[in-house]
């Protein structure tokens, strides 16, 4: 399947979304996230608070979302590009983990800001649900049926278990004052190893990817 390339009108609406990622995480960088205002970012991207608000819902998710820029659609490419004949649990499982650990310097320090922050955490997992969409027309088209269900809940199935490994590997072992420092937006140092999280959560999923390839074998 081509996807055909984007439009003007398009191409200037990624224009404008990458603007604003970037300078939300410039301004949260140099002067923190809590000095950060949305007219600030708008400013900074050369357009108006209300155009802003087209893009972005809060600080916080224009901030997160230019460390996991289309990475969603990342995986959903990954997943497509693995050779045929690649079981469909392990082209999904390593495609995750591809894009949720092959990360730069400047995301690395993206991250660590995000951790000193309960709204920027909270959006952080929040963009998991991004997942769904394009992983759903990948899976779709491997099993070569765009109308039944399968390919929609296990792309749902996918979301939800990147969420709890990220919950698990974003919260601080150890006693209760280190759960109240999380709570309360303290610093959190990153739990264990992320792929082994990420590959361990997506486990049990396995079996019913099996499925999937069978039926869509047989059909």
């Amino acid at each position: 399947m081509t996807t055909p390339p984007p439009g003007l009108r398009e191409r200037k609406k990624q224009a404008t979304r990458e603007a604003l990622r970037e300078a939300a995480l410039r301004l949260a960088m140099e002067h923190g996230p809590d000095q950060v205002r949305v007219e600030d970012i708008a400013e900074a991207a050369g357009v108006s608070p209300r155009t802003y608000n087209n893009y972005f819902a809060s600080r916080e998710q224009a901030i997160v979302s230019a460390v996991t820029a289309d990475r969603e659609a990342r995986i959903a490419a990954a997943v497509a590009a693995r050779p045929a004949g690649t079981r469909l649990a392990d082209a999904i499982t390593e495609a995750v983990v591809e894009q949720y650990t092959d990360t730069g310097e400047r995301a690395h320090k993206a991250l660590l800001l995000i951790t000193t922050r309960t709204a920027l955490r909270d959006a952080f997992l929040d963009t998991t649900a991004g997942i769904e969409s394009p992983l759903t027309a990948v899976i779709a088209e491997r099993l070569d049926d765009a109308e039944a269900p399968t390919a929609r809940v296990l792309a749902a199935s996918v979301a939800a278990a990147v969420r709890i490994a990220l919950e698990g590997w974003l919260r601080p072992a150890g006693n209760a004052e280190s759960a109240a420092s999380f709570a309360t937006g303290g610093l959190v140092v990153p739990s264990g190893a992320l792929p082994e999280r990420i590959r361990t959560a997506l486990a049990p999923l396995a079996p019913a990817f099996d499925a999937a390839d069978r039926g869509a074998s047989r059909a």
